[in-house]
Formats: structure tokens, C-alpha cells, sequence
């Protein structure tokens, strides 16, 4: 249920509700279904007409594909992904995180 979750994320984002969409359908955890995407929609009130028009037009795909496409090339195979400053973060403790800002900031000076 990847890609119908991330049409309707999508969709819901041309309405400006992409974060309550978002946190809708991880709400859901593993148990997202067509059904629950409907109600998650409705819920954060959104226009059904335009949200089922647009989670199926070619534009969201396109640009779902092009998503899909900058994440391989940017070596992303799930989330969360971080990246600071373009630097992709591994070890994402504190102290690590810190010194990639740390080592970043110091190359503006």
C-alpha cells in the first residue's frame, strides 16, 4: 500500500494537508487499506472530488516517480533518511549528528 499512501500524501499536499495526511496514515501502521485513505482524507477535510481527481491524475504519478527516482539516486532505500547539508548521516546519536553540523558550519567560515 506504498504508492496509493504516497498518491494520496500527495494529493492531500495540493490541498496543503500533506503533514495531516502524513500523520493520518502512520497512524495506521501497517493496516493501511483504500478504506482507511478514504476516511483519513475526509477526516482532515479534505475535498473528495479534487483529492480522488488528483491522487489519480498523471501529475501526482509523475511526480511520485520523480521522487522515487531522486531517492535511488540519492542511495535512499527507506525512511527516515537524514541528510545534513548533503551529507547522508549514519549513526544518527547526538554526539554524531552534532559533529556533522559542527564539521558543515565550519566550512561557511
Amino acid at each position: 500500500m506504498a504508492e496509493p499512501a504516497s498518491l494520496a500524501s500527495l494529493a492531500a499536499h495540493n490541498q496543503g494537508k500533506f503533514w495531516q495526511m502524513h500523520d493520518a496514515i502512520f497512524a495506521m501502521k501497517a493496516q493501511i487499506t483504500p478504506a482507511k485513505l478514504d476516511a483519513a482524507a475526509q477526516e482532515i477535510g479534505l475535498d473528495m472530488l479534487k483529492f480522488n481527481a488528483d491522487r489519480n491524475s498523471e501529475a501526482v504519478k509523475r511526480k511520485l516517480t520523480k521522487d522515487l527516482a531522486d531517492a535511488k539516486a540519492a542511495q535512499v532505500s527507506g525512511t527516515p533518511t537524514l541528510f545534513v547539508n548533503g551529507r547522508r548521516v549514519k549513526d544518527r546519536s547526538l554526539d554524531a549528528l552534532q559533529k556533522i553540523v559542527d564539521e558543515e558550519v565550519a566550512k561557511t567560515k
